[in-house]
C-alpha cells in the first residue's frame, strides 16, 4: 500500500515543483548618458523643412545637450532660426515682349503673407481694351459709389479720371484703356476693370489683356518721390502732418501715367509677335520656291495689320509722347516722376524695338506684294496672248472664207 502511494505521489509533487516559476533577478533602470540626450527635431517627422536639418548642427546639438548638467533635464532644445526674408524685385507681368528685359535687382525688402504680395503696398497696371469713353466711364464709376477726384487735383477728366473706393485705393483710369490701381486688391481691379468698366470700352481685348506690378513704400521724411530701383519712394510728409493728400495724388497720378504706358506697349508686343508668326509661312513659301502658292487677300491682310499696329502706337495713343498734355502747366516734379518711371520701364527702348521690328515687317511685306503683282502681272500678260491669238484665229478664218467665197465665184 505505502509502494503505491508513494509511487502516486511521487510524480505528482515533482509537477508542482516544475509549474512554480524560480524568482527573477531584480534590476535597476536609470538613465543612461544616451538616452538624457534631447530628442532631434527631425525624429519621425513628414516635415520636409525639419528633415533637411544638417547633420553638422544635429550633432552639435547632441553634444551641448550631452555637457549640461542633470539639472537641466527639462528644458527644450534652441528653437529653429527664422529664414531671412528674401529681397524682392518688382513682379513682371508683361508676356511676350520682343526683347529680353534688362536684369534688375533692388535691395527692398517686403512684407509677405504667404508667398503673395501685400496688396496695400502694390501698384497694379491692367490694359484691356483698346481705349476707354471716358464720359462712360466717369456713370460707371459713379453708379458703383466710387468717390471722383476726391482730392480736388482738377485735371481733365478726357486724360485721367481719379476714383476712390471704400477701402481708401486709388484708382486712375486712363483714355488708352489702361486701368492703375494703388493699394488694391488684384482680384477687386480685375472684376472692376474686366466687368465694369469693360463697358466704356472700345475694342475691348480681354482675351489678351495685360499686367505690370510694382512696388511702392510711403515716406513720411520726405515731401518729394523718387524710384529706388524698381521701388516708388512715395513722399507723405505733408499727408501726414498736414492731412494734405493734394501733393501724394498728384505724384501718384505722375507714376500711373507712366506705370499706364507698359501694358499697353506689352500687348502691342504681342501683336507684333502673332504678326510675325502668322507671317512665317508666307516666307516659307519664297524659301521652298512655292511663290504660286502666295494670295493677294494674304498680302493685303499682312499689310493691314502692320498699318493698324504702327498706328495704334504712334498716332492714336500717347505712348510715344514724351510727356503727356495733362502735365504741361504742372509742377516739374511731375514731368520728374513720369521720366523715372519710364526710364525704369524701358518705355523708349521698347518703343524703338517696336518700330524697328514694324519697319522689318513692311520690308518683308513690300517684297511680298512686288511678287504678287508680278505673279497676276505674267497672268495678264498671258491673258492678253490669249486674247490676241484668238483675234487671230478669228481673222484668219475670215480670209479663208474670202478666199473660198471668191474661188466659188469666179
Amino acid at each position: 500500500m505505502r509502494s503505491s502511494l508513494q509511487k502516486v505521489a511521487t510524480p505528482a509533487l515533482r509537477g508542482l515543483h516544475t509549474i512554480v516559476s524560480p524568482p527573477r533577478p531584480q534590476r535597476c533602470f536609470h538613465q543612461t548618458s544616451f538616452a538624457f540626450l534631447p530628442r532631434k527635431r527631425n525624429f519621425f517627422t513628414s516635415n520636409p523643412l525639419l528633415s533637411n536639418v544638417d547633420k553638422n548642427d544635429g550633432s552639435t546639438a547632441s553634444e551641448n545637450a550631452a555637457n549640461q548638467p542633470e539639472t537641466q533635464q527639462g528644458k527644450t532644445s534652441t528653437s529653429p532660426k527664422r529664414k531671412p526674408v528674401r529681397a524682392s524685385a518688382a513682379k513682371t507681368l508683361r508676356l511676350g515682349l520682343t526683347t529680353k528685359p534688362p536684369v534688375r535687382s533692388t535691395s527692398a525688402t517686403k512684407d509677405h503673407t504667404g508667398a503673395e504680395t501685400d496688396y496695400r503696398r502694390t501698384i497694379t497696371s491692367i490694359c484691356v481694351a483698346q481705349s476707354f469713353d471716358m464720359d462712360e466711364v466717369q456713370e460707371i464709376l459713379r453708379f458703383h459709389a466710387f468717390e471722383l477726384d476726391p482730392d480736388g487735383t482738377e485735371f481733365d477728366p478726357t486724360g485721367v479720371v481719379h476714383a476712390r473706393g471704400i477701402n481708401n485705393g486709388d484708382i486712375f483710369v486712363f483714355p488708352s484703356g489702361t486701368v492703375v490701381a494703388w493699394s488694391v486688391p488684384t482680384d477687386a481691379l480685375m472684376t472692376l476693370a474686366t466687368k465694369q468698366l469693360i463697358r466704356a470700352a472700345e475694342l475691348p481685348h480681354i482675351n489678351r489683356l495685360e499686367m505690370e506690378e510694382l512696388e511702392f513704400v510711403p515716406d513720411e521724411t520726405r515731401d518729394t518721390s523718387y524710384m529706388r530701383g524698381e521701388v516708388v519712394v512715395l513722399g507723405t510728409r505733408a499727408q501726414e502732418q498736414e492731412n494734405q493728400k493734394l501733393d501724394t495724388t498728384l505724384a501718384k497720378i505722375a507714376f500711373s501715367s507712366g506705370l499706364a504706358r507698359s501694358p499697353k506697349l506689352a500687348v502691342l508686343e504681342n501683336q507684333a509677335i502673332e504678326y510675325f508668326e502668322s507671317s512665317k509661312n508666307s516666307l516659307d513659301f519664297l524659301e521652298g520656291g512655292l511663290e504660286h502658292k502666295l494670295k493677294r487677300s494674304s498680302v493685303l491682310k499682312m499689310t493691314a495689320q502692320l498699318l493698324s499696329l504702327r498706328s495704334q502706337l504712334n498716332h492714336y495713343s500717347d505712348i510715344t509722347d514724351q510727356l503727356p498734355d495733362m502735365f504741361w502747366d504742372s509742377e516739374s516734379n511731375l514731368e520728374n516722376y513720369y521720366n523715372q518711371i519710364s526710364t525704369v520701364l524701358d518705355i523708349r527702348q521698347r518703343i524703338g524695338i517696336l518700330n524697328k521690328k514694324i519697319d522689318y515687317g513692311f520690308e518683308n511685306v513690300s517684297v511680298l506684294r512686288e511678287m504678287v503683282s508680278e505673279k497676276y502681272g505674267h497672268r495678264l500678260e498671258w491673258i492678253i496672248i490669249f486674247l490676241i491669238a484668238v483675234e487671230v484665229m478669228f481673222e484668219l478664218r475670215r480670209v479663208y472664207r474670202e478666199d473660198i467665197s471668191e474661188a466659188s465665184s469666179s
